[in-house]
């Protein structure tokens, strides 16, 4: 049962992660820059790593924290369960920020320049309507407004905060109780065998034959010859 536990809150925690790193590499908005007429409208995309860096970056320290509950045990374990819901819980706060209008244009005004002067930049991620080069041009005077749509991608990203914060709970709370990888990867018998043997017991299998080379190397090295000693030792 605390194997099977085990299995599920690794799983969710890792889920959790991946979860949110897919969602902040998806556009979460829209920066519509408008510059006077007869120009065309510039669009430049807005991914949610652009807007809440921070998530991204605790989902890979959630990742790196996983690993270490499955390589501790004891307090050690329940340390790194309560770091691990640390992270989840901080991945919530830092998607849950203000995402403003205001916000999305200047972070898409940071990529391609800022919208007071001509900039000329070719950003991966970024669309521009009429501008056959595929460049992004933010023109001296444009207006920018954002059409923001990644609230389905911040909901993927509490999701997958919870899942964490959820596994970084129950490892500080039940993780005490759970395999240890050493253990779980020992070979049964291998502690009993690495005592050596049993007091008294008589020597037994491949070990008993290099017990005699070692005698027989030792009686050539003193000048004896071991024949005649075993020879001696068969006699009634």
């Amino acid at each position: 049962m605390s194997r099977r536990e085990f299995g599920a809150v690794l799983v969710a925690g890792a889920a959790g992660a991946a979860l949110i790193l897919l969602a902040v590499r998806q556009r979460w908005a829209r920066a519509v820059f408008t510059p006077p007429q007869p120009l065309p409208a510039q669009v430049v995309a807005v991914t949610g790593q652009d807007l809440v860096p921070l998530t991204g970056a605790l989902a890979l320290a959630a990742l790196a924290c996983l690993a270490a509950v499955i390589a501790t045990r004891g307090v050690a374990r329940r340390a790194a369960g309560v770091l691990l819901a640390a992270f989840g819980a901080g991945a919530a706060v830092a998607a849950g920020g203000s995402l403003s209008a205001a916000t999305v244009v200047s972070v898409a005004a940071s990529r391609v320049g800022s919208p007071s002067a001509a900039a000329v930049s070719g950003a991966a991620g970024s669309t521009t309507a009429g501008t056959p080069s595929g460049g992004t041009v933010v023109i001296s005077g444009s207006a920018g407004h954002a059409i923001l749509t990644g609230a389905p991608w911040q909901a993927a990203v509490f999701a997958g905060a919870l899942a964490i914060a959820g596994a970084g709970a129950a490892t500080a709370w039940r993780g005490t109780r759970w395999p240890v990888m050493s253990a779980r990867f020992e070979r049964p018998g291998a502690s009993r065998r690495s005592h050596g043997p049993v007091s008294g017991a008589a020597p037994s299998g491949p070990s008993a034959p290099a017990r005699d080379s070692a005698v027989i190397w030792e009686s050539l090295s003193s000048g004896a010859d071991p024949t005649e000693e075993s020879l001696q030792a068969r006699k009634p």
